[in-house]
Order: structure tokens, then sequence, then C-alpha cells
């Protein structure tokens, strides 16, 4: 009986070992201020492309005259325009195009980039 338990805490404990536990969601980061500048970058280089995943997104609001605002398939977040701070967004990116932009100087204050398979 003793060595059937041990036996079973061994094959347990394989398992255990052997499961991948899920990848941390990267992280993304925006900047939007203080002056008429916006930006979302991955490990310091601009986002261009990304592959569908779940990430946590860091926006960093520097001006009370700017806000981000992040919008593409299934996803509508922004920061306020009189507010200053940071937020975090976890979202779960799908295939498509992404735009971020300023709202109250979305002419001069503008990105995108697209999800898509690697």
């Amino acid at each position: 009986m003793r060595m059937l338990a041990v036996s079973l805490l061994v094959a347990v404990a394989g398992l255990a070992a052997g499961a991948a536990a899920p990848a941390a969601p990267q992280t993304i980061t925006g900047v939007v201020g203080p002056g008429f500048t916006i930006t979302l970058k991955q490990r310091g280089k601009v986002v261009r492309s990304l592959p569908p995943a779940s990430y946590v997104f860091v926006i960093d609001d520097r001006s009370n005259i700017h806000n981000f605002h992040l919008t593409g398939p299934g996803v509508n977040k922004t920061t306020s325009v009189a507010a200053v701070g940071k937020k975090t967004w976890r979202l779960t990116l799908r295939r498509g195009t992404y735009r971020f932009l300023c709202d109250p100087h979305p002419t001069v204050m503008k990105g995108k980039f697209t999800v898509q398979a690697p």
C-alpha cells in the first residue's frame, strides 16, 4: 500500500511539472502628452503589428488636454481628457486593425497597428 501511495505521488508530481503554466501577458506601453505626441511601444519599439493574444496596456496620460483612445475589434478604451495619470487595461486582441488617437486632436495625434498571426 505504501509503495502504491509513493508511486501515485511521483506520477502526480511528474504531471504537474510537465504542465506548462500559461504565459504572462506581454506589456504594451502607451504615452500621450505632455506635448502633442502619442505613442504605443513594446519593449521600447513602436508597435506596428502584434500576434493575437492577451496583453496588459499601461497608458501614461501626461496631459489634461489630451487623452488616449484605443479602438479595434471588440476594443473601445479611453482615458479622460481632464485626468492625468496611469491606467492599466488587460485586453485580448483579435485579428484586425487597431487605432489609437487623442480625441481632441485626432488629425495630429494618432496611430495604428495590426493584429495578425505570425
